[in-house]
């Protein structure tokens, strides 16, 4: 869920400059007594089997594209790795509608080598991970994911390839936050272990049981500050990785990061681009480690393409438009208009217009009628709402998980809690969008929220008040653990996506973007 906190119009203008128009290395020779390993990987796919188009209207990204790349780099190497570094669950409608089965037909098709469990891999019940493990074809990774008795949530901790003689260990690891941001309900039964310490036991194990050359870490951990003990961390404290292979964060790199002597990679979202990059190893060492991130049909700042350019393989966009057909066939109903862009890049840092939207459309569910105000994660916000005509299939590309409205009562005493916490939430999937009854500045300097006001006037610590919010942050995702301590709690049992699909149809005018001026913040 997280990171989106760049936006294409701000990146594109780097990513002309910084992007080659050729793979940096192109040649199949390898020097007499060197092992050259490419290694191709993505990260945070997040639902997005198929191409999608970017803020220019170019399909851009997509598996039966990236297909295009691997087979080029199966030309230009005898070794070959195909790794991802975990979410490709939630996104697009035709991967949230089939739960991720496009997503994992393509990377069978492919050849995928592994994929490490991410957070959002953990949205669904844990039939769904069972399913889609069945599906795979390539093993899903987590050294650090376990049930409360020690089993492995995944197919596997790591896997073992071998090269031409040289051994390469992969593990995987899960970020240990997914026990707050992952779906209440199913991580209450797991456990996810300390990923400095799980770190430290692969690499004694593939070294010394498995006697690997390489070790390579596919972790979906993070390079963002807020990321405790993240990617960085673990190269800090671990000693004998000689690659990490990063997710979660959504981070654009243009190099690799070097920390203890690790390069550290990630290749942002969605597909939009795939790191490529090439491992040497010489007398059954690592001797030397390029890399690049490859654009996927990605546009520069004026929207010329960028090179490469890949066609899309036949038999694999073939195989995945069944899913999309299908999707496009149920959800094109056309249920409202939008003046103008709804933009959500900023939902995780700041009031936005989008935010406003959404959460006023809980508040006005007429089962929610009397609620004082409507609470949301930014995170679970997924998309902009473009311009122009509003289809269901709009509202469910924003708002992709299967959450249901809840609505609580409190007691103002324990509501206080929630502006306690609220502060801390900038930059995070967890960021409050609220609905119009409530107001309040957050003074970063002081860690507060000052002025409060629920209709209009402060808390009143002896007072129940009534908030609506999804079913995820009332059984205390994202951190939410405060509204654990409400009175009362009622599930409506209407989908979120639902509730503000009515919410369009019942405002019968086309939308407008406007941030009403609910939450401000200062330094």
């Amino acid at each position: 869920m997280k990171r989106f906190v760049l936006v294409f119009a701000i990146i594109a203008a780097v990513f002309a400059i910084s992007c080659v128009s050729e793979p940096a290395v192109s040649s199949i020779t390898e020097p007499a007594g060197e092992v050259q390993i490419a290694i191709l990987h993505v990260n945070d796919t997040h639902g997005h089997p198929l191409p999608f188009s970017d803020s220019k209207g170019k399909a851009v990204g997509g598996l039966p594209a990236m297909a295009n790349l691997v087979g080029q780099t199966k030309a230009q190497f005898k070794n070959v790795l195909v790794l991802d570094a975990g979410d490709y669950n939630t996104g697009m409608t035709e991967s949230n509608f089939f739960k991720a089965e496009p997503d994992i037909t393509g990377r069978n098709m492919i050849g995928f080598d592994a994929v490490t469990l991410g957070n959002h891999e953990f949205d669904n019940e844990l039939s769904v991970l069972e399913a889609q493990k069945a599906k795979a074809e390539f093993p899903l990774l987590s050294a650090n994911a376990v049930t409360k008795d020690g089993k492995y949530i995944a197919d596997k901790p790591y896997i073992i390839k071998e090269f031409q003689g040289v051994k390469v260990g992969i593990f995987g690891l899960t970020t240990a936050e997914t026990a707050i941001i992952g779906n209440p309900a199913i991580v209450k039964d797991l456990v996810f272990r300390n990923e400095i310490e799980v770190a430290k036991e692969m690499v004694k194990v593939l070294r010394e049981q498995e006697k690997v050359n390489v070790v390579i870490a596919l972790v979906h951990l993070g390079l963002d500050p807020t990321n405790i003990p993240g990617a960085k961390g673990v190269a800090e404290a671990v000693s004998g990785i000689d690659l990490i292979i990063d997710g979660h964060s959504h981070t654009f790199v243009q190099e690799p990061l070097i920390v203890n002597g690790t390069p550290i990679v990630q290749s942002f979202q969605w597909g939009i681009y795939v790191g490529k990059g090439v491992l040497t190893v010489k007398e059954g060492a690592v001797s030397n480690f390029s890399w690049e991130p490859v654009p996927i049909n990605f546009n520069d700042k004026d929207g010329k393409p960028l090179d490469p350019q890949f066609e899309q393989d036949p038999a694999i966009r073939s195989a995945l438009m069944v899913y999309r057909n299908k999707v496009e066939d149920m959800l094109k109903e056309k249920i409202g208009s939008a003046a103008a862009l709804f933009p959500n890049a900023k939902s995780r840092l700041e009031e936005t217009a989008i935010g406003d939207f959404v959460a006023d459309g809980m508040k006005s569910y007429p089962a929610a009628q009397g609620v004082d105000f409507a609470i949301a994660n930014g995170g679970g916000i997924r998309a902009d709402l473009p311009a122009g005509d509003v289809t269901i299939k709009s509202i469910f590309t924003i708002l992709p998980f299967d959450n249901y409205l809840v609505i609580l009562k409190m007691k103002g005493s324990d509501l206080m809690g929630l502006f306690d916490f609220i502060p801390t939430l900038i930059g995070k999937g967890a960021y409050a969008q609220v609905s119009d009854g409530v107001s309040y500045t957050i003074n970063t300097k002081t860690g507060k929220c000052e002025n409060i006001l629920v209709g209009g006037k402060p808390i009143d610590p002896d007072n129940v008040y009534t908030i609506a919010t999804n079913d995820y942050m009332a059984g205390g995702g994202d951190g939410y653990v405060v509204f654990k301590k409400a009175l009362s709690v009622y599930n409506t049992s209407a989908y979120l996506r639902d509730v503000v699909t009515d919410y369009v149809k019942r405002l019968g005018k086309p939308l407008a973007p406007e941030i009403k001026g609910r939450v401000k913040i200062i330094n």
